[in-house]
């Protein structure tokens, strides 16, 4: 029997996205994203925000579409769906830490950062990224095609 291990992740970019060519021509675009919780303290009334950070990574063949990464930006808002896993590695301190990471493999930019020099011509605050279509704008998700 099948199974199936995946999450939907909604949440900011927190730096740019930055591209590291592999072995056997595969790219990783790497990039983080912060998830916001908030909610109202019970006994003080006051807000509380609890950030989580999940360092993403979607994996192309050199030679595919990556046109991704020019939306892949501080600030934008948006929604991954991928395969998560924990990493343990060793801090600075010496300190055994670990992190979340997602193998991503479906991207929808929910909001993208206005730029100034026009860059985006339109700050769209839906759950859709609504632009003029493009004919060389593709699917950036993963599929067999790009391994």
């Amino acid at each position: 029997m099948a199974t199936v291990f995946e999450t939907r992740l909604i949440g900011n970019i927190g730096k740019d996205a930055i591209v590291k060519p592999m072995e056997r021509g595969i790219i990783a675009i790497n990039f983080p994203v912060a998830h916001n919780k908030n909610w109202k303290d019970k006994r003080s009334g006051a807000s509380k925000t609890k950030t989580t950070w999940v360092n993403c990574t979607i994996w192309k063949r050199e030679g595919s579409n990556m046109r991704i990464v020019d939306f892949l930006t501080r600030g934008t808002m948006v929604e991954l769906v991928g395969s998560p896993y924990a990493k343990g590695y060793m801090g600075e301190d010496g300190v055994i830490r670990t992190e979340i990471r997602l193998n991503v493999s479906d991207t929808n930019i929910l909001r993208p950062v206005q730029r100034m020099e026009g860059e985006l011509d339109e700050f769209v605050d839906s759950d859709e990224f609504r632009s003029d279509p493009d004919p060389s704008f593709d699917d950036f998700s993963l599929n067999e095609e790009d391994f």
